[in-house]
């Protein structure tokens, strides 16, 4: 699936058929060897496209951060993590953990609207040349062009929740300046543009697929359902919903539901299972340096030695903040504490060497909590105990942790996980942008709208259930004091119930790219996200110090400068920057 058969240029939206990756400078580089179209205008050809376009879904090959596991744009921007690492490396990305972000010369801000627009030319290739191709069935036909528009209203999709104002460009663009107002300079809304995408993968996708990690059915009727609650069209969506959790399959034909641990979900050798809606395949040993979850590449822990072997080779990115992991507290009843939850800290060995003594926090916690995080004295799968400070690279910027969901276990290196190119881990791991857990918390969501308290406080235990199953072990023992309680009464109103179910995404979805678009969707970001930088503006002062977060600016990233510059168009730029950039 990873494997590129071709490889697309696009020049701003323009797709541009090239044996070559992608070049930076799109205005300027010319391909360096080109197909003939008629070429590839048969049913090889044409699979070659679909693939090629699948491939753009964790980004541009060899950039960071374009890709859709969001873990800067999602997971640093909604306080599940920080950037980690030290305040010299990586430097782009400190304006934007810090709400600072500016529209000109920021490289991770750049390659986001890149591999975006990317994508959505790499699909519109693929719908162009379609109706051309002879040699395949009308079945055939209705197929491909279900997942490529999937995979087109997945990329569009990823452009709303980032940017926000974006056009919308389908196969029939030729001038690609295309504007995002309409006649009045009012923003353009796309998301029909979006649903229509998704809705024609729901009405003509198969159930199972032949090829693990392509589009079936209910992945794309998971993702409109996504798009209608980014919109507060609760009553459609639980229509979707409702069908997913009663008749939806993965790709092999299997009914959803949970894996029975957590962390199944996060390995190379269990994934695409039962819980797999939709997820970005990836591979390790088949050639390539970059099909191994390159956009993740940098987020390991740092450090390491001869007596502390750590996953990866580098570089201390993305490690889980002190408030993330202050969330996984819970009550006598195994509850979580969403009020109160940051008042005190889970115990760090921040002050302290590695080998110094430490006792690791002795209260009630989820067991989601250390298969999301890697902490001193707890097991970091088959590495041993986390050895703290032996494993970070500057303490005081980054905090004392490390995040886990993206490593890979000591017994995968040579088969699904190594060290490869100038030295970087590479790893078979997917990212799962769309997991069954995920659909039952939205789910849950529009119950709480339009539905059943009981109904969606059904859907949160569900959850909660298998967390309280998944006991990190040390040995034979659990590694910590875990405790996870049922919600067991009916809850008390609507903003009960929603305050459980927003906080239980956190928990369960944590560190998986998700946390900001949430806050923006739920109309709290501000208020959310102040808080989180008031107080890790004490606790990571160099990272994040005075930081704030400015409601009606910061909920979208800015348009970069040479978007807006190349879109000029009569002596005017057709792209509307967002406001307040």
């Amino acid at each position: 699936m990873k494997a590129k058969i071709l490889v697309f240029s696009i020049v701003t939206a323009a797709s541009v058929l090239s044996l070559n990756s992608c070049k930076q400078d799109f205005l300027t580089q010319l391909p360096q060897g080109v197909y003939d179209l008629n070429s590839l205008t048969n049913k090889k050809g044409l699979d070659g496209m679909l693939i090629n376009a699948y491939a753009t879904l964790d980004g541009q090959e060899g950039t960071q951060n374009a890709g859709a596991s969001n873990w800067l744009w999602g997971s640093i921007r909604g306080g599940d993590a920080y950037k980690g690492t030290e305040p010299t490396d990586m430097v782009d990305a400190n304006p934007v953990q810090r709400f600072e972000i500016l529209p000109g010369g920021n490289s991770q801000l750049n390659n986001k609207w890149i591999g975006i627009w990317d994508g959505v030319g790499e699909a519109n290739v693929v719908l162009k040349v379609l109706p051309t191709v002879k040699n395949i069935t009308p079945a055939e036909a209705k197929v491909i062009e279900a997942e490529a528009r999937f995979i087109r209203g997945f990329q569009h999709f990823e452009g709303k929740k980032a940017f926000g104002n974006i056009p919308f460009l389908d196969e029939t663009v030729t001038d690609y300046k295309v504007p995002n107002t309409d006649g009045s300079n009012n923003y353009l809304n796309i998301w029909s543009k979006i649903e229509a995408d998704f809705k024609f993968g729901y009405d003509n996708l198969p159930e199972t697929v032949a090829n693990i990690g392509r589009v079936n059915k209910w992945a794309a009727g998971a993702f409109l359902a996504k798009a209608y609650m980014f919109q507060n069209k609760f009553t459609e969506a639980k229509v979707i919903f409702d069908a997913i959790i009663a008749n939806g399959k993965n790709s092999r034909g299997t009914k959803y539901d949970l894996t029975p641990n957590y962390h199944t979900n996060f390995r190379a050798l269990t994934e695409n299972n039962l819980e797999t809606v939709f997820s970005i395949q990836a591979s390790y040993g088949d050639g390539s340096n970059t099909n191994g979850n390159y956009d993740n590449t940098l987020n390991y822990p740092h450090g390491g030695s001869a007596t502390t072997e750590k996953p990866g080779a580098c570089c201390g990115f993305f490690q889980p903040s002190q408030s993330l992991v202050n969330s996984y507290k819970t009550d006598a009843a195994g509850l979580p504490m969403p009020g109160t939850f940051n008042a005190t800290n889970v115990t760090s060995d921040e002050l302290l060497a590695s080998n110094q003594p430490f006792t690791p926090y002795a209260g009630t916690l989820d067991p989601r909590l250390d298969w999301t995080v890697g902490r001193r004295g707890i097991p970091y799968y088959d590495w041993g105990v986390h050895p703290g400070k032996d494993w970070i690279r500057k303490i005081d910027y980054g905090g004392p942790y490390s995040p886990k969901k993206n490593t890979y276990y000591k017994a995968d290196i040579g088969s699904i996980a190594g060290t490869v190119g100038w030295g970087f881990a590479n790893n078979a791991l997917n990212y799962t942008p769309m997991r069954f857990a995920d659909v039952l918390l939205m789910a849950a969501e529009a119950e709480i709208e339009i539905g059943s308290l009981t109904k969606a406080r059904e859907y949160i235990n569900r959850v909660r259930a298998r967390a309280a199953a998944s006991d990190v072990l040390n040995g034979a023992a659990p590694a910590a004091n875990y405790l996870v309680g049922q919600y067991n009464t009916e809850f008390a109103s609507k903003e009960a119930a929603r305050t459980a179910v927003r906080f239980e995404r956190k928990l369960e979805l944590g560190m998986e790219g998700h946390r900001f678009f949430d806050l923006v969707r739920w109309g709290i970001a501000d208020v959310e996200i102040n808080q989180y930088l008031s107080a890790e503006g004490t606790r990571r002062v160099e990272a994040l110090g005075g930081a704030t977060f400015v409601k009606g600016k910061h909920e979208y990233l800015p348009m970069p400068d040479f978007a807006i510059q190349t879109s000029i168009k009569d002596g005017k730029p057709t792209l509307k920057q967002n406001p307040g950039y």
